[in-house]
């Protein structure tokens, strides 16, 4: 078998990685809908399962790089796929009519979550590898985000199928989804098991001399995962208060326009639909696009589609499609021309994750398994900026006033792409 063989074999499974990191992810949201009828959980309680994804990344973020450097990718992968298939089951067991448990669902998602950040953590550094760095590396980890994408879509589609009456849902409805992930894990790792990958060094220094430098010694690295921490307060952040926007009663202390909450989501759900069309054109152009050029692009248009968004006048109304992805129809709202505008954003937030990474790990040599472990860990960021958008919210009475956080995050990461990104530390050995 030829190196070109090996390296395309080894990009495969790391894009097939990718599908499956959305997919269990994303089984989070629609489950919410089910934990709300069978277990009786509040709105807050019942989105426990994303919350746990972001905590789980905090916690293992930094112990996911390490392990990477001591066992290497191949063994981190399929550990995280054990710890997977542990999580899925765990969660298909609270719906068992002899555990019948909200507690034991939330377990099974906060071990799925340790999953989903190791498997990133291995993901993200390996495509870029495998690509060699710069555009190209850049351009692998945005086509790997269109199989991430296409997966997450998938899961909208099967999810509404199978959860039908969302009053009577149960999980044992939604089982089949359940086999499915399970069935993707254990597949994937026979694969992986079997798979000779060609893997970056990530042997531990036969020396007793402690090195004195790190990842942190790089302050493009250090202002990278930053970039990142608020680049989720975007990502997350615009569709998130879109739909509060779009669904509060225009009495509510936070008014709103008291749109009907199902056909929201399906307008809002079209965000997601245009991350997925944006990490395809990504992927088309990665390879003789810059990292640089496209945060630069996005960022700046970001801050543009937002800030119209947020003064626009109300009163304008345009017609915005929206997807029933339970009964795969096209269903057609009107919305305020700024609410159009803040949809257009998954366009930019499509290709911001892996021109982030790309940039932040560039030049590091050893010291990228570390660093991609940190990288991780500031997923967490998501819960962060959320919150501080929901308190200027509460604090203005408007939740157009609150997409100054989104905005303040996307001048950050303009100045990232214009400034940020130089590595002004090539003195540092990283063979």
């Amino acid at each position: 078998m030829t190196t070109q063989t090996k390296q395309w074999g080894a990009i495969i499974i790391m894009i097939a990685l990718f599908a499956m990191i959305a997919f269990v992810t994303n089984l989070c949201s629609p489950m919410a809908i089910i934990v709300k009828n069978q277990f009786g959980a509040s709105d807050l309680l019942a989105q426990v399962g994303n919350y746990g994804n972001f905590i789980a990344y905090l916690l293992m973020g930094i112990p996911s790089g390490m392990l990477i450097k001591r066992v290497g990718y191949k063994k981190t992968a399929l550990l995280a796929l054990i710890v997977g298939i542990v999580g899925i089951v765990v969660q298909w067991m609270s719906g068992w009519n002899d555990i019948q448990s909200f507690g034991v669902y939330l377990v099974g998602a906060f071990i799925a979550g340790f999953c989903m950040c190791m498997l990133n953590a291995v993901v993200n550094p390996m495509l870029n590898t495998l690509g060699g760095g710069g555009n190209k590396g850049n351009q692998l980890i945005q086509i790997g985000g269109v199989f991430n994408s296409s997966a997450a879509v998938a899961v909208y589609i099967i999810m509404g199928a199978l959860i039908g009456d969302a009053a009577k849902a149960t999980i044992a409805d939604i089982t089949p989804a359940l086999f499915i992930a399970l069935a993707i894990f254990i597949i994937a790792f026979v694969v992986i098991l079997f798979s000779k990958i060609e893997e970056p060094e990530q042997q531990v220094e036969a020396t007793t001399t402690k090195d004195e430098h790190s990842a942190f010694s790089f302050r493009h690295f250090k202002l990278g995962i930053l970039a990142i921490f608020l680049y989720m307060g975007i990502e997350v952040g615009v569709p998130a208060y879109a739909l509060l926007y779009l669904t509060a009663s225009p009495m509510d202390a936070v008014p709103g326009l008291g749109m009907d909450a199902s056909i929201a989501g399906l307008i809002v759900a079209v965000y997601w639909l245009m991350m997925l069309v944006g990490r395809f054109v990504g992927g088309s152009i990665g390879g003789k696009v810059s990292s640089r050029t496209m945060i630069t692009v996005v960022s700046s248009a970001s801050f543009i589609l937002v800030t119209f968004g947020m003064f626009a006048p109300q009163d304008i109304m345009v017609s915005v499609p929206g997807i029933d992805w339970g009964n795969l129809s096209l269903i057609w709202a009107e919305v305020p021309v700024g609410i159009f505008a803040f949809l257009l954003v998954g366009l930019c937030t499509s290709v911001m994750w892996g021109g982030i990474f790309n940039m932040a790990v560039e030049g590091l040599g050893k010291y990228t398994s570390i660093a991609s472990g940190a990288f991780m860990t500031m997923v967490f960021g998501c819960a962060v900026m959320l919150a501080i958008q929901a308190w200027i919210a509460g604090l203005t009475g408007s939740y157009l006033v609150s997409y100054v956080v989104v905005l303040l995050c996307a001048a950050y990461l303009l100045f990232y792409a214009l400034i940020g990104y130089k590595n002004v530390n090539k003195d540092i050995k990283t063979d």
